[in-house]
């Protein structure tokens, strides 16, 4: 049986003006292959409704689980409850559970649970909230998507919340060799093991390294046997592997 599907949605006009670097794929990929879950998508949009509904609908109908990143902050700009609750025409407003865990941690701090502040606690009916040790607000979880935080801790902490409670498949193992040639001394034998090996996905990787032409080739799939069996075939068509 194939392992679920999963996207990721990135939003935020930082990501796109390169004045913040993404990190939350990565660590999304990772935790995600351990759980055998197949990431096979990511977006990265703007700030913009329209653009966060459009894409969210697209990918919830496409997978079976999407990930959202950024836009639940308490500023004019963070927009994505709002637009999530919009793609699947549900109502959305300040939700007391939510509101709950808010005043608590403002009160404990000495702080003012504020206008602003509150906006955090805006959660779409329905929406199963996502528990953020961090920082205390919460994301959520409408039907097939989650929905969390931008800041890499605290996205880190909601993947961590989420995954226990989502049915996973055979984690994706990995195997890496590299082959100091180039690829257009390998491309043809390896395009024939890959024919012959279609339960398994053979990857290569170009390098150079010191005027050295090379490539990794990475072979990955659920079934540790079929991996090995790969790998013992390229040892046999290229010798000088490592």
């Amino acid at each position: 049986m194939p392992n679920p599907t999963a996207a990721m949605l990135v939003i935020g006009d930082e990501i796109l003006s390169g004045r913040t670097r993404d990190s939350n794929m990565h660590h999304l990929a990772q935790q995600l292959t351990s759980h055998g879950i197949d990431l096979t998508e990511v977006r990265v949009v703007a700030d913009t409704h329209d653009g966060i509904v459009a894409a969210v609908q697209a990918l919830s109908a496409a997978y079976d689980h999407v990930f959202t990143s950024g836009g639940i902050g308490p500023t004019h700009d963070d927009i994505t409850a709002e637009a999530v609750a919009a793609a699947f025409d549900t109502p959305i407003s300040i939700r007391d559970d939510a509101r709950a865990l808010l005043q608590a941690h403002y009160d404990r701090s000495g702080q003012e649970l504020n206008e602003a502040r509150l906006r955090m606690a805006r959660i779409p009916d329905g929406a199963a909230l996502i528990e953020n040790p961090v920082s205390v607000a919460p994301g959520f979880t409408l039907r097939n998507v989650h929905v969390m935080a931008g800041v890499p801790s605290v996205f880190e902490a909601m993947v961590a919340s989420v995954l226990p409670t989502l049915t996973g498949g055979a984690p994706l193992l990995s195997q890496t060799i590299r082959i100091e040639r180039g690829e257009g001394e390998i491309a043809g034998p390896l395009t024939k093991l890959a024919e012959d090996n279609p339960e398994v996905s053979i990857g290569s990787y170009p390098y150079i390294q010191n005027g050295v032409y090379g490539s990794n080739i990475v072979v990955r799939g659920t079934d540790g046997p079929q991996i090995d069996k790969v790998i013992t075939a390229l040892a046999r068509l290229f010798p000088d592997v490592s």
